[in-house]
């Protein structure tokens, strides 16, 4: 259903039952999916591919180009996947070289005033809770949650079903299953309350504590505790994602909290 108010180019692709408000602005080459809801004066540009049912609240703007000096005007997109929430005035840029287009996962809230810069990879049932900056070429895994006012740098990876504290401000890798909070970033133990809603045993949330002692409790540096929890923690998948995330890490990964 389109207001007439609204404009969307006839190039568009949208499914039949998308609702379109007035005021909306919808480009060239964009795709919209079935059972969505497009509410008044969001602007979406060229390039866009939003799912199913996806609510996207006044104000928002999706698949402006880049704030990126290097961005010389080249074909990219954003995606957009099904049951996510983009609430008012969220800012989602569209992709660079560097890889072509930012995505946004399935059952995503992006809270009001939330940005996501170019090429970023956010995963499926993130929450960016409100005013939450995420600059470019940042991975945020499944299951993540950024409190309100936290500031991503370029380049950072976030593990999945990390919690982050409000107002953080994130240089270095967070590996996941993990809280994080003050300043400097520090680790602040086991995302336990966040696991066990997610239905982790209480025998593998002790699992995974075990493996952050041989990171964060034990005075190693990062090699050593990777080569103790590989020759001394049983193979599990959870195990092996936090070897694998800390062994791949780029920026290297937050510091545990020493207090003075």
């Amino acid at each position: 259903m389109k207001q007439p108010l609204a404009y969307v180019h006839p190039d568009a692709q949208i499914a039949e039952n998308v609702v379109i408000e007035p005021f909306v602005t919808i480009d060239k080459d964009v795709i919209i999916g079935e059972g969505s809801r497009i509410m008044s004066n969001v602007t979406i540009h060229p390039g866009t591919r939003i799912g199913k049912n996806v609510n996207i609240f006044p104000g928002a703007v999706i698949g402006g180009v880049p704030q990126d000096l290097k961005f010389k005007g080249e074909y990219s997109t954003v995606e957009i996947g099904d049951y996510t929430t983009i609430r008012e005035f969220v800012t989602i840029n569209r992709g660079t070289v560097a890889k072509g287009k930012t995505v946004v996962g399935s059952n995503c809230l992006l809270m009001a005033y939330v940005h996501v810069a170019h090429d970023c990879v956010i995963g499926n049932n993130v929450i960016l809770v409100n005013c939450c900056q995420i600059a470019g070429e940042v991975i945020i895994d499944d299951w993540a949650i950024l409190g309100g006012s936290s500031l991503v740098h370029q380049f950072v990876h976030v593990g999945t079903h990390v919690m982050l504290s409000g107002g953080s401000l994130v240089r270095k890798d967070v590996p996941p299953f993990i809280k994080a909070g003050r300043e400097p970033l520090s680790y602040a133990g086991v995302n336990s309350i966040g696991l066990r809603r997610r239905e982790f045993t209480n025998e593998k949330i002790r699992e995974i504590q075990d493996i952050y002692r041989f990171i964060y409790q034990k005075g190693l540096n990062t090699s050593q505790a990777l080569e103790l929890i590989e020759a001394e923690v049983p193979a599990s998948p959870e195990r092996d994602e936090v070897l694998l995330f800390v062994s791949n890490s780029k920026r290297g990964i937050i510091k545990g909290y020493f207090p003075d």
